[in-house]
């Protein structure tokens, strides 16, 4: 029983102390939405993805995140979608064929609640975003390893980033929407011990 409690208590204080993460992308979603011809929303994925979360629970402020994204693998559910997006007029993948994000300053806004602001390159611009980020949890997986789950959202406009290309309708609306809604669900690892 005491083996018992003083392995409790080594795990708890483990979990509680700063650790760097990688992003388990086979249990995380990188997704978005925007507006189709103004009464729908269209969304989508992108497969290619990694990154290292540096948290530190007790100091929130000091953690830090690094992400880059595979722009080819996006995933509409629509192929013919799909090679439009890559091409010239969206992300021109051939000449830009990463996303990255790196971030400069974490905020809490209550408890597990933060707001994360970065630099986002995409398409050749680097512009400053903020995402909301809440922290889910964080648990010892029964590996041993410690890993934390994070949800994270914004909103960004293409046009910030050159990518305008659009047609607009009889009635005055974009085929493709302005605004695209991003949404993030985050599970890293972090091995003890290393």
């Amino acid at each position: 029983m005491i083996r018992f409690l003083c392995l409790a208590l080594i795990l708890v204080s483990l979990s509680l102390s700063a650790a760097e993460y990688s992003i388990d992308s086979g249990h995380s979603e990188v997704a978005f939405k925007v507006r189709h011809l103004g009464i729908s929303k269209v969304s989508g994925r992108f497969d290619d993805f990694s990154g290292t979360v540096h948290w530190d629970p007790a100091h929130p402020e000091a953690s830090r995140v690094d992400a880059v994204i595979g722009m080819s693998s996006i995933d509409t559910d629509s192929e013919k979608r799909d090679r439009h997006l890559q091409n010239e007029d969206f992300f021109d993948v051939e000449k830009y064929p990463e996303m990255t994000f790196s971030s400069t300053r974490v905020r809490e806004i209550s408890d597990g609640g933060f707001l994360l602001d970065g630099e986002l390159s995409l398409h050749g611009e680097s512009k400053p975003v903020t995402l909301e980020v809440e922290l889910v949890g964080q648990m010892t997986d029964p590996r041993g390893n410690l890993r934390a789950g994070f949800s994270a959202r914004t909103k960004i406009d293409r046009r910030d980033f050159g990518i305008s290309w659009s047609r607009t309708m009889d009635g005055g609306g974009l085929v493709v929407g302005n605004f695209v809604e991003v949404s993030i669900e985050i599970e890293a690892i972090s091995r003890m011990g290393e």
